[in-house]
């Protein structure tokens, strides 16, 4: 953390409302423009059940801890928060716009380009669905495709292909009214899975085509990109807890002892597992304890897992770039901590697969703390609220230089006065030192004879 004085104007907190967890984490731009995180705060959440509010009394006790101990952290009160909301009502759908200009001559202007944009949000849907977001895919000018920025260009017809995601009014508005009874303000609401992909994908995977698969507690979001640009997203409602369940029902224990075999002891490649130990469960009140084979639970891990990465299949066949991710895929969220589940995917889909970590834009590896995939859309909902947030002037720059500038204080500035009259004060020298410079100028002062 930076030692300067900041104004907790520039802090940005961002509130991750997730099933297993809710997550707040206070941040700020630094001077060299990376992500400093000042506090973090995590608690589990009770109230969310596969990505939507089900009760809104435990999801207003749990943003209000999770918020507590950012604070406490930050040392600072936040006002407003930019959240993040999925779930399986989030759906997706394409569609053309046209926006005829009067003047052929005149260039394409940025505002333009928003009016074609803002035309895109008075789409008719169905009752109970709102727009989220407009992503701009690709334009046309004039007959003249595949253009990314028409923005100087002249022509009469602009035309656009765009990638909207929607969701249901009630879900963010429970979430709105969660974080409000908080006390806090809603500043933005974002797509989980396009913060998650702005914390663990690179601009080169995004450019060469990746899919990112977040694997959370109650669904599993894909988003897949190519050209540097969102080409399709969607929700499996399937994540890590119904692994847990299943773990509860193939070895008939509680769903807490299921939690920590699968964290524990869980696999997801049965067959990386070469020494099949015997896990001991203890029993219930007077019952015999328990055990369960290593390899038997990797291969109830492994089925379902499988089963998700099916659907991720069928996601990316759907969108019609299943022959053109370069960068295969990147699994994050907290499924992706499962033991050989990157093993697991390469095998099942043939696509390259990593473990995408949220530390790729900050400005410290904060070891143990947040590098976990659990914190990817905490840190990426960070990343895009200060991405948006106005550029500080200049003047604003220098009044921030001003002030963290130290100023002495009033026994320092006596001291270096003190300093510079000794300075200027003659030294004391002795008498002999005296008649040998009185003598030395008598000298000098003497005219040569001539000669």
């Amino acid at each position: 953390m930076n030692d300067l004085k900041f104004k907790p104007s520039e802090i940005v907190v961002a509130l991750d409302i997730g099933t297993t967890k809710v997550c707040a984490i206070a941040g700020r731009k630094n001077q060299y423009g990376l992500i400093e995180v000042l506090g973090i705060g995590k608690v589990k959440s009770e109230g969310v059940s596969r990505g939507v509010v089900s009760n809104i009394a435990k999801t207003v006790k749990a943003i209000q801890d999770a918020v507590d101990i950012a604070e406490k952290t930050a040392q600072t009160k936040f006002e407003k928060v930019y959240v993040g909301i999925a779930g399986q009502h989030i759906k997706s759908i394409h569609h053309h716009g046209i926006l005829m200009r009067e003047d052929a001559l005149e260039e394409i202007s940025a505002a333009d380009v928003d009016r074609l944009i803002s035309d895109m949000y008075r789409l008719v849907l169905p009752a109970g669905d709102k727009i989220l977001h407009v992503i701009p895919q690709e334009f046309t000018v004039d007959e003249e495709q595949d253009i990314i920025d028409p923005v100087g260009m002249s022509g009469v017809r602009l035309e656009a292909n765009f990638h909207i995601i929607t969701g249901r009014v009630t879900a963010s508005r429970n979430i709105q009214r969660c974080v409000e009874k908080v006390g806090l303000e809603v500043a933005e609401v974002t797509l989980e899975p396009i913060a998650s992909a702005a914390s663990v994908l690179s601009d080169e995977e995004k450019e060469a085509g990746v899919a990112l698969v977040d694997i959370g507690g109650g669904t599993t979001d894909i988003t897949i990109f190519k050209d540097g640009i969102i080409r399709h997203t969607a929700v499996i409602p399937f994540g890590g807890a119904i692994i847990t369940n299943d773990i509860k029902e193939g070895c008939t224990v509680m769903l807490d002892q299921a939690e920590k075999l699968k964290v524990r002891f869980g696999s997801a490649l049965a067959e990386e597992i070469y020494n099949n130990r015997i896990i001991t469960i203890p029993g219930l009140k007077g019952r015999e304890p328990k055990e369960i084979s290593e390899k038997n639970l990797a291969k109830i891990i492994q089925a379902r897992v499988m089963e998700i990465f099916d659907f991720v299949l069928w996601e990316i066949k759907r969108s019609g770039f299943d022959r053109k991710l370069v960068g295969g895929l990147v699994l994050t969220g907290g499924g992706s901590l499962l033991n050989n589940i990157n093993l697991l995917a390469q095998y099942h889909t043939g696509l390259n697969t990593r473990i995408g970590l949220p530390t790729e834009h900050l400005a410290h590896k904060y070891d143990g703390m947040i590098d976990s995939p659990i914190y990817s859309t905490g840190i990426g909902l960070l990343i895009n609220a200060i991405k948006n947030l106005p550029e500080t002037t200049e003047e604003e720059k220098i009044e921030q230089l001003v002030e963290n500038t130290v100023e002495p204080s009033v026994e320092q500035e006596v001291v270096e006065f003190e300093e510079e009259v000794e300075e200027e004060k003659p030294q004391k020298r002795g008498w002999v030192s005296t008649i040998f410079d009185k003598a030395k100028e008598l000298l000098e002062s003497t005219p040569d004879s001539e000669f």
